[in-house]
């Protein structure tokens, strides 16, 4: 699990940028120590050594902490995908491994609290925007890394790809579960992949 590292300095030795980000990894810290139904702006606030009106003026609402937490935790894990996956020139072979247990390995990573934070939006209207937005990117990286190893087309390689980030999904909260282990999961999701790949 990756450690979060947290600046505590006071309000008036941060920038706006840098309070931001001290205030979403303490809001991470918050969901993976007491869970997400304790992240609130009051409780950030304490946390964080701050008051409430400085917490307010980066995220207004708890919805939107919410969500700017979601985007922040997919938007690690696409950077680290992303650099995991352009490193070296990788057979057909080689790409399927790769992609299958870096996509499995940044899930995990994060220990389940992308799904909690995902969890806890659940109902509002602008999870629903924001999943989409976040889901039609990983899908679009899929098809980037696989169309050179795949005979599809771009829409049948496209179609392919959202049942491999869902499948991908399923099998990263398995993982984080306990419901498998990660070295079963990444040889189905290899499997799965290699569907739609050739050598």
């Amino acid at each position: 699990m990756t450690e979060v590292k947290v600046d505590h300095r006071t309000t008036g030795r941060l920038s706006k940028t840098e309070r931001r980000e001290q205030l979403l990894k303490i809001a991470r810290l918050i969901v993976r120590e007491e869970g997400a139904d304790r992240l609130t702006l009051g409780h950030l606030a304490a946390r964080a050594g701050v008051s409430k009106p400085v917490t307010y003026d980066h995220f207004e609402t708890r919805t939107g902490l919410l969500i700017e937490l979601y985007r922040w935790i997919d938007a690690e894990r696409i950077t680290a995908f992303r650099t995991a996956m352009t490193e070296g020139h990788l057979t057909t072979k080689e790409t399927i491994a790769a992609l299958a247990q870096t996509y499995l390995a940044c899930g995990s990573d994060q220990g389940d609290e992308f799904h909690t934070v995902g969890a806890a939006l659940v109902g509002s209207e602008e999870k629903a925007s924001v999943y989409k937005e976040l889901l039609d990117n990983v899908i679009a990286m899929f098809v980037d890394v696989l169309r050179p190893h795949s005979g599809l087309d771009d829409t049948s390689l496209s179609i392919a790809s959202v049942a491999l980030v869902a499948a991908g999904d399923a099998l990263t909260s398995a993982v984080n579960r306990e419901h498998c282990s990660g070295d079963e999961a990444a040889k189905v999701f290899t499997t799965l992949i290699a569907g739609v790949a050739y050598d």
